[in-house]
């Protein structure tokens, strides 16, 4: 049989297997001997025996079309990105990492500011001058009032989504929102320290309707850019795709380069300075990598 795997934990697969249902399986060593690791996501074949019931055991990984590392599952169609608008602070430099690796990874992004009850009108516009520019489908949202719940399953529709963001922000929540059946646990933000309790400690797969499925995975407090040249850094922000070629020099990084067409969209305010800064940043972490 074939199926796809919804869980994975402590050495054991949950295959969902259409219109049959759930079998716990163990992989085979021969995957270790491989380096194979089963990741959620992943469409695998399985082979059971009548008396073990619902269990049985992985025998082969299909193809993956994208395999991300952080988080670790396959076969996605888009990231569905949550951070707060408010309570906690957005941490944009997070952001902006993680959609720089979406990018690397040919994966598209929906960005969901949750929280939109708690964030000024002033904040979510300031959000949204940032990310639109980028070419984010960017939604405010209120998870806890149900607001928005209706556009993300048509966002959904038809797509296998990774839901990923910090703890505390309100993913479980949403979940629960989207597919009432879930029933995760919910956490609540620490008053002290405004960071969220990890309530998802592994990532799983849910089916919310037919070819429609949605990731969640654990949530993150860092995540840094890697496995990128630093002068390739410039082709994962997408900002600055209608004004390559257009610079004074070949191969122009847009930093210090004089006549430089990115920079003169920034100066008129055609890319944002927020998003910018994030690239200079990017870009001396992956120089001083690549140095050492």
């Amino acid at each position: 049989m074939q199926g796809k795997i919804i869980k994975g934990i402590a050495g054991f697969y949950y295959v969902d297997v259409e219109g049959v249902g759930v079998f716990e399986c163990k992989a085979r060593g021969v995957f270790r001997e491989q380096g194979i690791k089963p990741l959620v996501g992943d469409f695998a074949e399985i082979e059971t025996k009548e008396e073990e019931g619902m269990a049985g055991q992985i025998t082969a990984i299909l193809p993956r079309y994208n395999e991300l590392i952080r988080p670790a599952v396959a076969n996605v169609d888009q990231a569905m990105v949550v951070f707060a608008a408010a309570k906690p602070t957005p941490n944009l430099t997070l952001l902006d990492h993680f959609l720089v690796m979406m990018e690397k990874a040919g994966v598209k992004s929906v960005l969901l500011f949750n929280k939109k009850d708690v964030a000024s009108e002033k904040k979510q516009q300031e959000l949204a001058d940032i990310y639109e520019k980028c070419g984010c489908h960017v939604l405010f949202i209120s998870a806890k009032k149900e607001e928005g719940i209706e556009q993300i399953k048509d966002l959904l529709q038809g797509k296998t989504t990774v839901l990923a963001g910090p703890s505390g922000v309100g993913k479980s929540t949403l979940i629960n929102a989207i597919l009432p059946q879930a029933k995760m646990q919910t956490g609540e933000i620490s008053q002290k320290i405004e960071r969220g309790r990890h309530t998802t400690r592994h990532s799983e797969l849910f089916r919310v309707g037919e070819n429609t499925y949605l990731f969640d995975t654990p949530g993150f407090s860092s995540f840094t850019v890697t496995g990128i040249e630093p002068e390739d850094m410039r082709f994962y922000m997408p900002e600055f795709a209608p004004y390559e070629g257009k610079c004074r020099y070949d191969g122009c990084l847009h930093l210090k380069e004089p006549e430089c067409a990115v920079k003169e969209a920034l100066s008129q305010g055609l890319i944002s300075a927020r998003r910018y800064e994030s690239y200079e940043q990017m870009f001396e972490v992956l120089k001083k990598e690549k140095a050492y």
